[in-house]
């Protein structure tokens, strides 16, 4: 059975009938055979002409709209949508437009850490907040606006022509969440013995809100009339 399935693959011609395909050709005692394309490979050549008509009907006149590029796009996204998630649990998404005051007690910890760190923010605003080469966060009164989203763009992108670095590079957005939330949370209202005098502009809450709002209802009034 072997050997049938070896004479049905290679369809060799055998040893005794080699006269009848030897051809006139001799190099240096070598002689050539006439032999026909071993079966298999004529059917894996047939089977490829096979598979690139099919390929290139498919993926070119079918109109699936397939190409490698937005294959690429597809992959790309799937593996942005892995990382989003990702960030999501690990709360890496947060920015400036969206993050908002944590009050859990582990998360206020977590700033408080932060904020007490050597090096980082109590070193220029004290360990109580009340300013000392930075202004006082205690108060009512913020140079930057005194918001979340504003306090939390200040520490990400700092303020180089007064000295305070951008934290970005050092801290996650999870944790300069953390921070920001602990100064509004823990800090903010508390005026410790020694602050520094108020600097900056009086902080109103919603109070920039309103603003917008009245301006808008004067807007469309002018626009209505």
């Amino acid at each position: 059975m072997w050997k049938k399935l070896l004479n049905i693959l290679t369809n060799a011609t055998p040893i005794e009938k080699e006269k009848d395909v030897l051809l006139d050709h001799d190099y240096d005692g070598i002689q050539e055979l006439n032999n026909k394309l071993p079966p298999w490979w004529v059917w894996m050549f047939y089977i490829t002409i096979i598979f690139s008509a099919i390929y290139i009907y498919r993926y070119h006149f079918s109109g699936n709209e397939w190409s490698s590029s937005k294959e690429w796009e597809e992959e790309v996204a799937a593996a942005n949508a892995k990382l989003d998630a990702y960030r999501a649990e690990k709360g890496e998404l947060v920015d400036e437009n969206t993050v908002t005051v944590l009050t859990d007690e582990q998360s206020l910890k977590n700033g408080e850490v932060i904020f007490n760190e050597p090096g980082k923010c109590a070193t220029c605003h004290k360990p109580d907040g009340g300013g000392l080469i930075g202004p006082n966060l205690t108060d009512e009164y913020w140079i930057h606006g005194g918001d979340i989203k504003d306090l939390y763009k200040t520490t990400k992108n700092g303020v180089p022509e007064k000295g305070m670095i951008s934290w970005e590079s050092q801290l996650s957005p999870k944790q300069m969440q953390e921070v920001t939330s602990y100064i509004l949370v823990k800090l903010a209202g508390t005026n410790p013995p020694g602050a520094k005098a108020p600097e900056g502009e009086k902080y109103v809450a919603g109070a920039a809100n309103a603003e917008t709002t009245a301006a808008d209802t004067t807007e469309q009034a002018k626009t209505a009339e």
